[in-house]
C-alpha cells in the first residue's frame, strides 16, 4: 500500500493511506541501515506500506525526496541535519507583530533555510491588532518587499487577511513554521476548525512562545492540498551552507553578483570593487539585511 507520512512520534510513523485511511506503522529493520539526510522517515515522506501476518504494519520503502526542509540538529546533535518535513513546495514563515515581538535577524535565517533548500518562501506577520506602531512595523519590514518576498498581514483576532492566508496555502504543500507563540496554530485553526490545534500563550518571564505544537503533523485541507503545522523554533541552525551559495540566498544579491571584480570568489564584505557592497553604499540594498548576511557568513 502507498500512503504518506503524516506524524512521527516515538518511533510510530502514522502513515495516511491513497484509501485516506491512517495506519500506524513501524520502520522495518533493513531501512533502519539505509543512508539518508536526517532522520530515515520524516513528516512529507512517500511510503509503501505492508501490513504484517501479527497485524503489526511495516515502512518497507521510501521514495526519493523531491524536497526537503533541513536544518541545523539542536543542541549536542549540532552536527547533524534535522529534516523538519518532506515534499513541501513552499514555506510559510510566521512571525508575530507583538507578543513576542518580531526578531529579523532569526527571520533572516528563516527565509536562508527556504531559499537554501530551493523552496518558495512567504512570510505572515500575525497578530497585527497588537502592534503598538503598525507604521513602523511596516516600514521596518519594507527590504523583505524589496527583496521580493509577499508580506501578508494577519490577525486571527479581527480576521484581518485571513481570506489571504487560506488562500495562499489552498492547493498547495505547505509547511508553516516560525519562532513560538507566533500564533501558527491560532491561524491554522481559523483554515480548518476542526484540526483542534493546541494553542497556547507567550511567557510573561521571557516574551518568548512557548512550545503548543510537540510534532509536525501534516494535514489535508477541505480545500486541497496540504499543511504541515511544526513546533516554534527558538533556533534555526543552517545546515549543510555553503558559504559561496550563501549570497544567492538573499535575491536582493543576484542582480550584482556577477558585478563585481571577483565574481564568484567574493564575499561581498572586504573585496574592492564589489557591486554588493556598492549597493549598499548606494541605499539599493538594505543595510540590515547585509549585516545579516554578514552574521550568518561569520558562523558559516
Amino acid at each position: 500500500m502507498r500512503g504518506r507520512v503524516i506524524e512521527t512520534v516515538g518511533g510510530v510513523y502514522t502513515v495516511e493511506l491513497d484509501d485516506g485511511r491512517e495506519l500506524p506503522t513501524r520502520l522495518r529493520g533493513r531501512l533502519k541501515l539505509e543512508q539518508r539526510t536526517g532522520d530515515r522517515v520524516v513528516v512529507g515522506d512517500l511510503v509503501r506500506v505492508a501490513d504484517g501476518n501479527d497485524g503489526d504494519a511495516t515502512i518497507e520503502s521510501v521514495e526519493p525526496r523531491r524536497t526537503q526542509l533541513a536544518r541545523r540538529a539542536p543542541g549536542r546533535n549540532a552536527r547533524k541535519a534535522k529534516v523538519i518535513v518532506a515534499n513541501v513546495e513552499q514555506v510559510v514563515v510566521v512571525f508575530a507583530a507583538a507578543d513576542p515581538a518580531p526578531r529579523l535577524r532569526m527571520l533572516d535565517r528563516f527565509l536562508v533555510l527556504a531559499e537554501l533548500n530551493d523552496l518558495v518562501a512567504r512570510i505572515v506577520i500575525n497578530k497585527i491588532d497588537a502592534a503598538e506602531d503598525e507604521a513602523a512595523l511596516r516600514a521596518g519590514l519594507q527590504p523583505y518587499i524589496a527583496a521580493g518576498y509577499d508580506i501578508l498581514f494577519t490577525s486571527t483576532t479581527n480576521g484581518v487577511g485571513l481570506d489571504a492566508f487560506r488562500t495562499l496555502l489552498c492547493g498547495h504543500e505547505s509547511v508553516v513554521t516560525g519562532p513560538s507563540g507566533a500564533g501558527k496554530s491560532s491561524l491554522l485553526n481559523t483554515l480548518e476548525p476542526d484540526l483542534s490545534l493546541r494553542v497556547g500563550a507567550v511567557s510573561e518571564a521571557h516574551g518568548k512562545g512557548r512550545h503548543t505544537t510537540v510534532s509536525a503533523r501534516l494535514v489535508r485541507l477541505a480545500c486541497g492540498g496540504h499543511v504541515v503545522d511544526t513546533p516554534g523554533l527558538r533556533e534555526v541552525g543552517l545546515w549543510g551552507m555553503d558559504p559561496d551559495r550563501l549570497d544567492d540566498a538573499f535575491p536582493e544579491f543576484r542582480p550584482y553578483l556577477d558585478q563585481c571584480r571577483f565574481t564568484s570568489s567574493c564575499t561581498h564584505t572586504h573585496e574592492p570593487d564589489c557591486a554588493v557592497q556598492a549597493a549598499v553604499e548606494a541605499g539599493d540594498v538594505s543595510r540590515e539585511r547585509y549585516e545579516s548576511y554578514r552574521a550568518l557568513l561569520s558562523d558559516g
